[in-house]
């Protein structure tokens, strides 16, 4: 439905917000530009909805140049994260804006006002005032109006970005059940990696206004393209293949990742990376000796932390000899530590021996 091509963007002082930007978004996918704050994808936003035009490249929607449309005639959809809701005006009165300035007529507009608060849980919410409303309920009716026209694009900048974090985890997954059923294209942006996971059919990742990788978000989780996905998506546990005299710890370790997978190339040159995802401890236990599984890689080490997280514990661990230590981090289920420790987590106390059983399913090289 929308291909974007080559497109660049560079402000007054000479940086490049946006280079080489090529991406295809199909009818009905919801499609989410993930990265950090000045990345570029908002710039990305609002060249799509005609807001700013690129220095080059080219935009089609359906075969036609994007460029050569007028933003009114776009039938694009906008909803951003102070919702921009009018407070002089009844929730209906906010649904029914858009549908108002198209100019179709009170008949058409009430019936479609009515089943637009309905899918967004809203019913009966006609004659409300904005401020006798949730932050929620602003989102919804937010949502509601902007799709109330039936748009062709819907894009979406940081809408969950001013809600707290519990109702952001509400949220986020009714909003993609509201997206999916209405079957809109939507461009949504967010910093948030979990956000965009419960939210996404395929993700874009920014960076320093390039695309470092898209893709659906669970690929994207088990094989980050680079240093910098890994990095952004919270893995901790990168290490270095290519070093000419590597510590003693780290050697050992990639002798043990070797044996347990003699296919994965471990021996790189140049800026290789060994990821350790956070979610790879099967099982651990405490003490000095622990059984060894042939297709597991045991790790033993020293405890450094133990941090109570509710479903899970961030487990630190250091591995190998006072000035050549390695240190690598893990979220280890709370059932896990519990079955380890016959429900006695706090007997885990940090300096005592560690033994992590890895899943090798969790382990990837990064060229």
């Amino acid at each position: 439905m929308l291909t974007i091509t080559n497109v660049n963007k560079t402000y007054t002082l000479g940086t490049p917000v946006l280079q080489n930007i090529n991406l295809t978004i199909a009818e009905g996918e919801i499609v989410c530009l993930l990265g950090p704050s000045g990345c570029g994808k908002t710039t990305l936003l609002r060249i799509v909805a005609g807001l700013e035009a690129p220095d080059s490249g080219q935009l089609t929607l359906a075969g036609r140049d994007l460029r050569q449309m007028p933003v009114h005639q776009r039938n694009f959809g906008l909803m951003f994260q102070e919702f921009a809701l009018f407070p002089h005006r009844t929730v209906a009165e906010n649904v029914a804006f858009g549908l108002r300035m198209a100019g179709q007529n009170r008949n058409q507009i009430r019936p479609r006002v009515q089943e637009m608060l309905t899918l967004v849980n809203l019913a009966g919410y006609d004659h409300r005032s904005i401020f006798a409303l949730s932050g929620g309920e602003r989102q919804r009716v937010a949502l509601a109006r902007s799709l109330a026209p039936n748009p062709r694009l819907l894009m979406l900048d940081e809408p969950l970005g001013s809600l707290d974090r519990a109702l952001r985890e509400e949220l986020m997954v009714e909003l993609r059940t509201i997206l999916k059923a209405v079957g809109v294209t939507a461009l949504y942006v967010t910093h948030d990696q979990q956000e965009a996971f419960a939210v996404a059919d395929r993700l874009v990742v920014m960076h320093q206004g390039q695309i470092e990788q898209i893709g659906s978000p669970p690929v994207i989780y088990d094989t980050p393209a680079s240093a910098f996905v890994a990095r952004f998506l919270g893995f901790q546990n990168l290490l270095p293949l290519g070093q000419a005299n590597q510590p003693p710890a780290l050697a050992m370790l990639l002798r043990q990742v070797q044996a347990v997978l003699p296919t994965l190339v471990i021996n790189q040159p140049g800026n290789a990376q060994l990821l350790l995802r956070p979610d790879a401890v099967r099982t651990l236990g405490a003490g000095a000796t622990s059984s060894i599984d042939d297709d597991v890689l045991v790790v033993r080490g020293t405890l450094l932390t133990l941090l109570f997280r509710g479903s899970f514990y961030q487990v630190t661990v250091e591995l190998g000899e006072e000035g050549t230590v390695l240190q690598l981090r893990f979220d280890v289920p709370t059932f896990v530590i519990n079955a380890a420790m016959k429900g006695n987590a706090a007997d885990l106390q940090s300096g005592q021996p560690i033994w992590l059983h890895l899943d090798p399913a969790a382990l990837a090289v990064i060229t």
